[in-house]
């Protein structure tokens, strides 16, 4: 969403030529790029158990981030205040990192809240041809009609009330119910000493429930999340269903499921959650920071074919209402869809600023940060494989002995070799062609790029999943991922 742009400028106390004075102050010591990122973003949570709200909470992220690029350095600071002293002792610890200097703690005799600085490495040649990427009025992927700021905390209850009700009354065995209910909404400002102006309003809500069954003794828990870039007008009756239904979704199976025989041999992924697996053991590997390093398994193989002609691979930023979704980017740029893999051969890495200035081309739209705290740095947005030509039965028909799996949880990822392992929340053995025994607690295990040329077959059924997905990269940023129902023909699973 896009509010005029004086309701930013107002909102930060800030005027055009206050901005342009502080990234001239940035660049006035050699620096070759200084841009500024302010926040205000507002937090409202609600924790309902045992059909009473036990907690809830509400708070304000207000700041500026500044950033200096000089030669191999960056110098970065922020500061919980936007008054002109604050910013401007800010922006010049920045520049003091970017030059290669040291800058003393601040705040113990300056009379206002201390600012913070890190420095690392940048891209020794910012400036360059065709760099500058906007200003520019991008399509707005997530328009809103009810503001969580302006809505009543407390008229959210009813709805969790009975999300909490329907999900004890689809299956007897519900022994306890968690409801989780939050929102922020982030007003966002950005501008750099290229000239460029952009602002934007971001809109999230997230509701989760985690479910308890019992069963002869036994007990399993349950997960089901749902998260938008949307205002309130998410609680619809229509969620409500969707979430209540996947709650109670597959628990006899899981009651029943046992530890498969472990060793090597072809797992089929069902469609939606299982992206993750591609976020994690692939994703990764092509952000453009670990691929500039020299970290990553596929650094210096653009152009190159990594898997079959069938398998193409994208990260969007473009999805109307997603969790990944981005209006601009951290660093102002047009959120975009980038294909990193098309048709079997590697076409670009996900690059922020810096990273597209060392390889000569464009930004992706990938410079993401956790808050004005945080550089940015290429992070992926929704993550997702495009369908092929198979259906979902064909693949597991043409597996004679394997396991089928559909959620994953707590992975585990080397950048450099690629090597990946996942604990399975859920699955089948294939028998013969066929789905027989549920299965549980195994672990798959292999190489991201292997794995990636090992799939044999790609579904008909793409499919981007609307959980509350979170990255963690040394700081935390919301996504998606998704894909269709794939073979992969040699993995290790980890069982009896």
């Amino acid at each position: 969403m896009f509010n005029p742009e004086s309701y930013y400028l107002d909102l930060f106390q800030v005027t055009p030529g206050t901005l342009e004075e502080l990234t001239g102050l940035g660049i006035k010591k050699g620096g070759s790029y200084c841009d500024l990122f302010f926040e205000n973003t507002t937090y409202h949570e609600l924790l309902l158990r045992d059909g009473i709200v036990s907690s809830g909470g509400f708070h304000i992220d207000y700041g500026i981030g500044i950033r200096v690029l000089k030669d191999d350095r960056t110098g970065y600071a922020y500061s919980e205040s936007t008054d002109a002293r604050s910013m401007r002792d800010a922006v010049k610890a920045a520049s003091m990192i970017a030059q290669g200097g040291r800058c003393r703690p601040a705040g113990a005799d300056l009379g206002h809240r201390p600012y913070s600085a890190a420095a690392s490495e940048a891209k020794r040649e910012w400036t360059r041809p065709g760099s500058k990427v906007g200003p520019a009025t991008p399509n707005d992927y997530y328009p809103f009609e009810r503001d969580w700021r302006a809505a009543e905390t407390s008229g959210f209850v009813p709805y969790m009330e009975k999300l909490q009700r329907k999900i004890s009354a689809g299956d007897p065995r519900v022994l306890k119910v968690i409801v989780s209910l939050s929102s922020q909404v982030s007003d966002i400002m950005m501008y750099n000493s290229l000239g460029e102006l952009t602002f934007d309003t971001r809109p999230m809500g997230t509701i989760a429930v985690s479910v308890v069954f019992g069963q002869d003794g036994k007990v399993e828990n349950k997960t089901v999340s749902r998260s938008f870039r949307t205002g309130a007008e998410m609680l619809t009756e229509g969620l409500l269903d969707d979430i209540a239904g996947e709650a109670v979704k597959g628990i006899d199976e899981r009651f029943a499921a046992k530890r498969p025989k472990g060793g090597k041999m072809p797992v089929v992924m069902g469609a939606g959650a299982s992206g993750i697996l591609l976020h994690e053991a692939m994703g990764h590997a092509f952000e453009a920071d670990f691929n500039r390093k020299g970290q990553s398994i596929f650094s210096g193989r653009i152009g190159e074919k990594v898997c079959r002609e069938e398998i193409s691979i994208v990260d969007d930023g473009t999805i109307p209402g997603n969790r990944g979704a981005v209006n601009f980017d951290d660093e102002g740029v047009p959120g975009q869809n980038t294909f990193m893999v098309r048709n079997g051969v590697l076409e670009s890495y996900l690059h922020d600023r810096i990273s597209a200035a060392h390889f000569g081309v464009a930004p992706t739209g990938n410079g993401r940060r956790e808050s004005f705290r945080y550089a940015p740095i290429p992070r992926m947005r929704a993550t997702y494989m495009l369908g092929g030509k198979s259906t979902k039965e064909d693949i597991i028909a043409s597996v004679k002995k394997g396991i089928y799996v559909d959620q994953f949880s707590n992975g585990q990822v080397q950048i450099g070799e690629g090597d990946f392992t996942f604990f399975v929340k859920s699955g089948f053995l294939i028998e013969d062609g066929r789905l027989t025994m549920p299965v549980k607690d195994i672990n798959i295990i292999g190489n991201g790029p292997q794995a990636l040329a090992d799939i044999t077959a790609v579904g008909n059924d793409p499919k981007v999943d609307d959980g509350a997905w979170t990255c963690g990269k040394g700081q935390s940023c919301p996504v998606s991922c998704g894909i269709p129902t794939v073979l992969v023909n040699n993995l290790t699973v980890g069982g009896e």
